[in-house]
């Protein structure tokens, strides 16, 4: 059995069936998108892959296996599905994925089609597993599935790591060790075992804090709005089709922004680093509801109406709703007393990172430096915000 070298887990065991489904085009294809998109305009150093974090989630799904003691096939198929787990991703990861699930209608983890033939399903046949199953447990579908996708997945406990290694924060370091080895199956749902409860608050507190100071870093949320307005405007302006935008890589996605004159200025402001400023930078608070829950549609909507009031150009103007706060991991489920609880209902501690949580919530509008002034003025009347 080979081994790779990796910055987080050190020599990471490679198996028969991971060394073929390494060689796949598809797996390939993840060497060229960055795991963190546009938070490296913010952490220089944040330049690490989603090929390389596919590595390290499936060898969390090897040790969660081994301490679990799930063997033979269905462990096979487990450490697929952490493997491929983010196959279906498109170029800069999410920060393209509304323009994916509207164009195309599915979400990143639907990748049945792209296992059902081809390289992939040829090796995943030949190592004698079902392509759909394995599509699945990438799904997060079944007993099995909650290890690749929910609330204690592998996936999170090795980008909340490796994340914090390669931004050069201390935040995100979690004793992702002792998740692996409290897991415990519990009349079909994973939980934590006993005297837990504490490791679970530390995965949350570590996924708080990284939100608010690396993944919801305001330069990202600005340049990955211009990227995604820019994204459909190539969609609409080219012959592009959505399925192959989907399959790009960051470097062809920028390159045909470049060569598209509709999205030239875009592309060179992210390439420059002249990225677009707040006009606004409001609170939950400051927000009306219908604001904060609009859909895609809307928030078009408002983009044009606040360009027209400040007689600036559609382009000029973005507008970045992140929606309600939620808290997910809230739900994880802890044995306490021999009884299963969510974490939620256990822990003080969350409803304090739910207040944070509110309290670092922030809507944006965001416009060329020399239009600051007249779109944080027009997105105040349009829209009813406190600029």
């Amino acid at each position: 059995m080979e081994a790779i070298k990796d910055s987080v887990h050190d020599h990471i065991p490679v198996c028969d069936l991971a060394a073929d489904l390494l060689d796949t085009p598809a797996l390939q294809r993840l060497r060229h998108v960055k795991q963190l998109s546009t938070v490296r305009l913010v952490y220089p150093s944040a330049n690490h892959t989603r090929f390389e974090h596919s590595l390290g989630v499936y060898y969390l799904a090897r040790e969660a296996l081994d301490h679990l003691g799930i063997e033979g096939q269905r462990a096979k198929a487990v450490r697929a599905a952490a493997l491929l787990h983010d196959v279906g991703h498109g170029p800069y990861g999410h920060q393209t994925e509304g323009i994916i699930e509207r164009r195309l209608g599915k979400h990143h983890d639907e990748v049945g089609d792209l296992l059902a033939d081809g390289t992939l399903a040829a090796v995943l046949e030949s190592h004698g597993l079902d392509p759909g199953e394995i599509a699945s447990l990438v799904a997060g579908e079944g007993k099995l599935g909650q290890l690749v996708a929910g609330e204690l997945d592998v996936d999170r406990m090795d980008y909340l790591v490796r994340d914090a290694h390669h931004t050069g924060v201390p935040y995100g370091t979690i004793d992702h060790s002792r998740l692996v080895a409290a897991l415990r199956f519990r009349d079909g749902d994973l939980v934590l075992s006993e005297g837990n409860v504490h490791t679970a608050e530390s995965t949350l507190v570590a996924r708080a804090l990284m939100n608010a100071t690396v993944y919801r870093h305001h330069v990202s949320r600005i340049a990955g709005a211009m990227l995604e307005r820019a994204g459909e405007r190539l969609l609409d302006s080219t012959t592009i089709r959505a399925e192959e935008f989907a399959r790009m890589t960051d470097d062809r996605l920028l390159s045909a922004l470049r060569d598209c004159e509709a999205t030239a200025d875009a592309a060179r402001r992210l390439e420059r680093r002249d990225l677009y400023k707040r006009a606004v930078w409001s609170e939950l608070g400051e927000v009306p509801e219908a604001v904060v829950t609009a859909d895609h549609a809307a928030v078009r909507g408002f983009e044009r109406d606040i360009a027209a009031k400040a007689g600036v150009a559609p382009e000029s103007v973005l507008v970045d709703t992140p929606g309600e706060p939620s808290m997910p991991e809230s739900s994880t489920r802890v044995v306490v007393g021999d009884e299963v609880r969510r974490l939620g209902d256990e822990s003080p501690l969350v409803e304090g990172l739910r207040a944070a949580a509110r309290a670092q919530w922030r809507f944006g509008v965001y416009a060329p430096e020399e239009s600051v002034g007249e779109v944080g003025a027009a997105a105040e009347r349009v829209l009813g915000v406190d600029a």
